[in-house]
């Protein structure tokens, strides 16, 4: 045997190796060289080889080593992590927001426990924000998922929306207050303004956004400040200033940074004015979304719909192709698959908005979904 790596087997040298098979050939000049190159190869091979046996310290996985390395971009669906590509912060990560957690994120630590908040009475009514999936599972697979047990298999079956929310809190950061610590709410992701994306809870959970639409749906939460009528008392002037380039936000100096996570970021919309369309049948005026959100948003739709095969990647949308900007009635909602506004929920909501580009948007779902591994 001329390999080993201890234990009494001879170790492999190239030098040994090269000698072996030069005496052996005999040869010398120029011809000599043939038989060294043939050698250098097999070498190569037979180290590969050795590298790839399934015996071994080099294969065999060590105590407290760390199972995977992630690289930033992962989501995580019933506990196995899915590449999108866009920078993501898991509620599990040192800046992420968990929506776990029973007591408040926010505010003096002593006041921030459940039983302090239900004392207290100016909180949320429960100290869970989220709930099971449990719309159309048998008997049997509720008591299964109840505990956590849900396989991908069954949760892909269950989820077919894609509901889009802005948050008219500006910032992730004031998002997850205002859902976490007042409102008793939640939602799966959440979209600030630099393109980090903050999931908060693993797909499986049944996430508190979209009323009628939650035991079916994924949601997230878009920082934007929101589209209002002509005439109507808006924040834009609080929110965004105007320099030679156009409009920029400006966060308010009592959020300090917001917690936006690239340092020093300065958003601008990605059209540099105004928007207006109508939603619910009013006339409403939106800055857009910043291109880093766009770029995030994107590569998060695609995903989802390349891991969920009965998200398709379309909106609601008319005879005429155009997207639908009312709400969708009851029977059209039932049998609804794909991306939706929160409009298309609710017919008091008016969110995600005019500016929104839904076409940029479904391209890339389409993307995605040609892409899922059939």
């Amino acid at each position: 045997m001329i390999f080993g790596t201890h234990r009494g087997r001879s170790r492999l040298s190239l030098s040994r190796f090269l000698g072996r098979r030069h005496r052996a050939s005999g040869s010398r000049g120029p011809a000599a060289a043939q038989p060294v190159i043939a050698a250098l190869v097999a070498f190569a091979l037979i180290m590969v080889g050795w590298t790839f046996l399934p015996s071994g310290c080099a294969t065999t996985p060590r105590a407290g080593e760390a199972a995977f390395v992630r690289k930033g971009d992962e989501i995580v669906v019933c506990g196995q992590y899915f590449h999108t590509g866009a920078p993501v912060v898991l509620w599990t990560d040192p800046a992420g927001y968990d929506a776990y957690r029973v007591e408040r994120r926010f505010g003096p630590i002593e006041k921030s426990t459940w039983e302090f908040i239900a004392k207290d009475g100016t909180g949320p009514e429960t100290p869970n924000r989220y709930s099971v999936r449990k719309a159309g599972l048998a008997d049997d697979e509720i008591q299964r998922v109840r505990g956590g047990g849900w396989d991908l298999p069954l949760l892909q079956r269950q989820v077919d929306q894609f509901v889009l929310h802005y948050d008219v809190c500006g910032v992730s950061r004031q998002c997850f207050r205002v859902l976490h610590d007042m409102r008793g709410l939640s939602v799966h992701f959440m979209l600030d303004i630099d393109g980090t994306i903050y999931q908060t809870l693993d797909l499986k959970e049944r996430a508190w956004h979209a009323t009628s639409s939650n035991d079916r749906s994924i949601g997230i939460e878009i920082a934007n400040m929101g589209a209002y009528a002509s005439g109507e008392k808006n924040p834009f002037s609080r929110w965004y200033a105007i320099d030679e380039n156009g409009p920029y936000i400006t966060i308010p100096e009592d959020l300090g940074s917001g917690g936006v996570r690239t340092p020093s970021f300065v958003g601008r919309p990605d059209r540099p004015m105004l928007i207006a369309g109508q939603i619910q049948g009013r006339m409403l005026s939106q800055y857009d979304l910043t291109p880093q959100q766009y770029e995030s948003l994107e590569k998060l739709t695609a995903a989802l719909c390349a891991v969920f095969p009965n998200l398709r990647p379309d909106c609601p949308r008319d005879v005429a192709g155009n997207v639908i900007t009312t709400k969708l009635d009851d029977a059209s909602l039932k049998n609804y698959t794909g991306i939706l506004g929160h409009f298309h929920v609710q017919d008091d909501k008016v969110d995600p908005g005019p500016a929104l580009q839904w076409d940029r948007i479904t391209r890339a779902a389409k993307r995605g979904a040609a892409s899922a591994p059939r």
